[in-house]
């Protein structure tokens, strides 16, 4: 058996046989896409691309795979390497530069491979593979076979760093294609907290507000907080607001526990506006705590 095979890169382990060596055959076989009809990377639209512009274009896997980013680039016109131009080759090299600093630039990637194979497909394709931030035991020529071996990465991550790479290719030139996954979100249908109320406290027998109704300053005038020391409350008539068990009567009305009925007191012109008790947070420092007449159970403010 080869060394290799005892290497730590290597990801097999047991016991293995080398293949017998099949004879040479007269003549090599024609690759994929040798003619530009069938050559499916000349047929391919720009939008099956993260990355293009006027003769080079980027491209990703259909999914993701073990590895954070295996990227290819593509000449547009149907040649290999050794058919392109002066001007193609100059770029290929600049391209190859930019390509390999986009991937390592992601945070979970520690080094890029650049790879060229050129028995499969006749359209010139260069390989980018990035090898993951501390897996030692995938450096070296073995990495592509640990890209089919490892878990794929979360879609998720693989197409927010297809965005980053394509913005950050976009930023030399050219057009980037790749989008950045949509944020699903859904508006609660209870806002934080609501539900983890306790059961508002009785003080006697007169029920105060909840913590809720409170702090979201329902029932109170818009200009209390501000106005508070310049008088009692203008507001005409009495307000209802929202309670976590109903709707109940704000500071103008008061509950009677013993009829079982509203019992009407002063109007807001009046009165000034009912506060809670000390066990509640206080909405304003200015407002004191509810006291409470041990013989009728109506709140009085001091």
């Amino acid at each position: 058996m080869p060394a290799f095979t005892t290497w730590d890169t290597f990801p097999f382990e047991g016991t293995f046989n080398v293949k017998t060596l099949d004879p040479p055959v007269a003549d090599e076989p024609a690759r994929k896409g040798e003619e530009i009809a069938e050559c499916k990377a000349c047929q391919a639209s720009d939008d099956s691309y993260i990355w293009v512009n006027e003769r080079w274009r980027v491209r990703a896997m259909d999914r993701p795979t073990g590895l954070p980013m295996v990227l290819i680039l593509e000449p547009r016109s149907h040649l290999d390497i050794g058919d392109l131009s002066n001007l193609l080759a100059a770029e290929l090299g600049v391209l190859t530069v930019r390509v390999e600093r986009a991937i390592r630039s992601l945070d979970e990637v520690a080094r890029v491979h650049v790879n060229r194979w050129g028995d499969g497909a006749a359209h010139l394709h260069l390989w980018f593979m990035g090898r993951p931030k501390g897996q030692l035991q995938l450096r070296g020529s073995f990495l592509p076979m640990w890209d089919d071996i490892l878990p794929p990465v979360p879609e998720s991550q693989w197409r927010e760093n297809l965005a980053h790479i394509a913005a950050w290719l976009e930023a030399f030139g050219g057009t980037a294609h790749a989008q950045p996954p949509k944020i699903e979100w859904q508006a609660p249908s209870r806002f934080l907290g609501e539900s983890e109320l306790s059961p508002e406290p009785v003080i006697g027998r007169a029920s105060v507000p909840s913590a809720s109704v409170l702090e979201s300053g329902a029932g109170l005038d818009a200009d209390a907080g501000s106005n508070a020391h310049a008088g009692p409350s203008t507001t005409a008539g009495p307000e209802t607001t929202r309670h976590s068990t109903g709707i109940v009567p704000s500071a103008g009305v008061a509950p009677n526990a013993a009829a079982g009925t509203a019992t009407e007191e002063p109007t807001a012109a009046t009165s000034p506006v009912a506060a809670p008790s000390p066990a509640t947070p206080i909405v304003a420092a200015h407002i004191e705590p509810t006291k409470l007449e041990p013989a009728t159970g109506t709140p009085n403010v001091s």
